[in-house]
């Protein structure tokens, strides 16, 4: 069997591949830590210098994994999706996203924090945390009124309308708009030419680029204290329930 999350190095550009196609590469908490892992060895390596998210063929990522996510909060255990929305906004390295298919959730929010996002032209965006009694989550609440505007940020995160690919060029979360059969390569061109950028004038351009990084941290806290509170109440409790039941 394939591993969930696949990591390769190719010089300085790390890719990670999110590879769980049966379950349209939705997140279980065990490949939350890989990829969290992934980002801390490439912080701490002289030698990567972007890395690259990319899914299975048809899908980037549908989100989390409901059952295992309900299993995790419920047993009381910490839970290693919000340790990798806290990586993705402290990591220095610069990031890259190949997005084909569907992303849903955190495989949308995560885009917020990658500095360069290619998309195949049928991929779909869309959070339906509101629909599942949450709210969302990676500091989007605060990073997606910056990018797109208050009506456009409500619209995708709390009313839960998708977007297709070019409307998420429109509202600024994708750079790139290719076909299917080009999107790996044209990621990767990217990810070389941000790659073979100084060093030290990057790292300073983009994190005056991206702002207060403490006041990132600070709303990714407090969106999660107020998704744990969610998460115990009933209006989560039926929504999950009815979830898991349309699934079965």
């Amino acid at each position: 069997m394939s591993e969930p999350v696949i990591v390769t190095d190719d010089g300085g550009v790390r890719t990670v591949r999110i590879n769980r196609p049966e379950k349209k590469n939705a997140l279980t908490q065990a490949m939350y830590a890989e990829m969290t892992r992934a980002l801390r060895e490439a912080d701490a390596s002289d030698s990567i210098r972007c890395v690259v998210f990319a899914g299975a063929p048809g899908a980037f990522c549908a989100g989390n994994d409901i059952a295992d996510f309900l299993k995790a909060a419920q047993g009381g255990s910490d839970l290693h999706a919000l340790g990798f929305v806290e990586e993705i906004a402290r990591s220095r390295t610069p990031k890259v996203a190949a997005v084909g298919g569907v992303a849903v959730g955190v495989g949308t929010t995560m885009l917020f924090h990658c500095d360069h996002v290619v998309a195949s032209v049928e991929a779909t965006f869309s959070t339906p945390f509101l629909k599942l009694g949450l709210l969302p989550e990676a500091a989007s609440t605060l990073l997606a009124p910056m990018r797109m505007g208050y009506a456009r940020a409500f619209a995708l995160l709390a009313m839960g309308r998708p977007l297709s690919a070019q409307d998420a060029k429109d509202a600024g979360i994708v750079n790139a708009v290719v076909e299917a059969g080009q999107l790996d390569a044209v990621a990767l061109q990217a990810a070389w030419e941000i790659a073979a950028l100084p060093p030290k004038a990057l790292a300073v351009t983009r994190a005056l680029l991206r702002g207060d990084l403490d006041e990132i941290l600070k709303r990714i806290t407090l969106e999660s204290s107020h998704f744990r509170d969610l998460l115990q109440s009933d209006e989560a409790r039926v929504a999950f329930m009815q979830f898991l039941a349309r699934k079965k």
